[in-house]
């Protein structure tokens, strides 16, 4: 998967790096020399599934809660290590309406705001790396752009447009800090990994996925899905490739670079390609919305420097 990169020597962390893609990724980063660090909520979980791969360390992490992303970010700048590539790959998708924080929705606060936390706790060890960062994003993004008059859904849920204005996040997240970090020599990428069966879809209701034309009664997948070793290879590329060396804000997938969608393009089927929403890369929605996560979070590692 990592055909010809040599990592030896380098150190990446993969939240979700324990189940689905995320496992998929950790796997094939150890596997070209990397040293994984993986952050997870559930670490009994993670030692459990990352059993057998060398060169895997395993802390605590809950993204839905801000004092946990400090203790992790913490406790790992405290080691003095430098990191060279970060992948955001853990996330929740289509949950029922669920409340984090100071009553924030539970995927917003998830797939963005912790990450947000994290990157921005984390900043020191990423510049000294001079890593990419790569947040996975989704073809979801265009169920929701940002819904700046109510983010919260104090005014009635969807789970879909929740899920979506969180992965439209993560893509104005990555424009953003890729903005503010170019000059550091960090770089930021978005992507979308493609259709997969994982544990991702494990909030949504079997009769739900038949009525979407997904699978069949009897289980059998009625769409063309990835595996999850393809799944996994988008993010892996954007996190190594020298062909995006000097590059960065884009989003990415099938291992490219996305181009924009078009209205014309028809019908979105589950799991295509479909580029990418002009309200996803707007500079300045990203940058909006940066500010306003560092409102939410409190954090902002570039607050004196732009």
């Amino acid at each position: 998967m990592l055909d010809g990169i040599d990592l030896s020597g380098k150190l990446a962390l993969v939240t979700g790096g324990y189940s689905g893609i995320g496992l998929e990724t950790t796997r094939a980063l150890v596997a070209a020399g990397a040293h994984v660090v993986v952050p997870a909520r559930r670490p009994d979980q993670a030692k459990e599934a990352l059993d057998g791969i060398a060169d895997v360390e395993i802390a605590e992490l809950d993204l839905g809660d801000l004092e946990s992303v400090r203790a992790f970010a913490d406790g790992f700048l405290a080691t003095g290590r430098g990191i060279d590539i970060v992948i955001n790959s853990a996330a929740i998708m289509a949950c029922p309406e669920t409340r984090v924080g100071p009553s924030w929705e539970a995927q917003f606060a998830t797939n963005h705001l912790g990450h947000f936390a994290l990157v921005n706790r984390l900043w020191p060890a990423i510049v000294d790396g001079g890593a990419r960062v790569v947040a996975v994003s989704s073809a979801g993004h265009r169920h929701s752009g940002i819904r700046w008059d109510d983010m919260a859904f104090e005014h009635g849920y969807d789970k879909w447009q929740a899920y979506g204005q969180a992965k439209t996040a993560n893509v104005l997240f990555a424009v953003h800090l890729d903005r503010l970090g170019r000059d550091s020599g960090v770089r930021a990428f978005a992507l979308h990994p493609g259709g997969i069966m994982t544990p991702l879809q494990r909030h949504l209701p079997r009769q739900e996925m038949i009525d979407s034309g997904w699978i069949d009664a009897d289980g059998t997948a009625l769409i063309q899905f990835k595996s999850v070793e393809q799944g996994a290879a988008t993010q892996l590329w954007a996190a190594t490739s020298p062909r995006l060396d000097g590059m960065g804000g884009v989003y990415c997938e099938d291992c490219d670079i996305a181009a924009p969608h078009a209205d014309s393009a028809g019908p979105v089927v589950a799991g295509s390609s479909i580029g990418v929403f002009d309200y996803a890369v707007d500079p300045e929605q990203a940058a909006r919305l940066w500010r306003l996560s560092a409102e939410l979070t409190g954090l902002d590692a570039f607050a004196t420097t732009g």
